[in-house]
This record gives C-alpha cells, structure tokens and sequence, in this order.
C-alpha cells in the first residue's frame, strides 16, 4: 500500500493545486478531514473548499512541485514547493502582480486512501514578504 499512499499524496497537489480541481477535494479527503496548520484547525470539507477559495482568488500560476514523499504505516509525508502570482484579492489585500517561491511539508494520516487528518508547516511569511515587502503580516492567510 505504500506506492498507493505516495501516490495519493502526489495526485492531491497536482489535482487540487496545480489543475485546480476543487472537486477532487471531495475526491481525496474524508468529509470530516482535519488540517492543522499552525494555529488554524479547519474540519470538514466546507472548510477545505473555503480554503481554497481563497488561495485560488488570490493567487494564479500556482504551482506544486513535490519533491519527497514518504509513507509509513498510516502516515504520508511530502516535502513540496510552490509557486505563484498574487493577482487577486483573496487574501483581503489588494493583488500585486508579484510571484512568490515558497517550500512547505505536509504530514497526512490516511484511512480507506483518504486523507483523514493532516499537519502542514509552510512558510507563510516568506510568502507575504514576497509579494508584500519584508516586514508584513503573514495572518491574512491563516484567518477564516
């Protein structure tokens, strides 16, 4: 099962992120699947789409690039990168037109191949001073 957990991991970036196929959400994480993500806890899919709304407003050209991934037992481990162009308002600032190049991990548990409950750590302030300038806030994102 260990090809198929890596598998998973890999076709949620490049479905969900990089065609921006909102429904595979649905496709991939159980209905009450869990993510944290710092201090934000986002439950269910509602929050998972509410998620991506808003980082497909605000960004396009978004790319995710997985570099490792890694399974063991119920776990799935990937080590991506992404990168993009602030050109809408989703984040509640206004667009700048500015790319970013941001690395992250995602840590999933999976049950019957369904992302059940995930931890990320991204770097969401190098985003912010990318398209923003050194110094900004990067709890734009991280609000509901």
């Amino acid at each position: 099962m260990t090809e198929a957990q890596r598998d998973l991991g890999r076709r949620w970036f490049e479905q969900v992120w990089n065609h921006g196929r909102r429904d595979a959400i649905a496709e991939m994480a159980a209905p009450d699947a869990v993510i944290h993500d710092g201090e934000t806890v986002t439950v269910g899919l509602g929050a998972l789409y509410s998620f991506f709304d808003r980082m497909t407003a605000a960004f396009s050209e978004m790319h995710v690039n997985v570099e490792d991934c890694i399974a063991e037992g119920d776990k799935l481990c990937v080590r991506w990168e992404c990168t993009g162009r602030h050109t809408g308002d989703g984040l509640g600032i206004a667009p700048t037109g500015k790319t970013f190049h941001i690395t992250g991990i995602s840590i999933m548990r999976l049950a019957d191949m369904m992302f059940v409950e995930a931890w990320q750590n991204w770097d969401m302030l190098g985003m912010m001073e990318q398209i923003k300038g050194a110094g900004k806030s990067a709890t734009y994102i991280a609000a509901s």
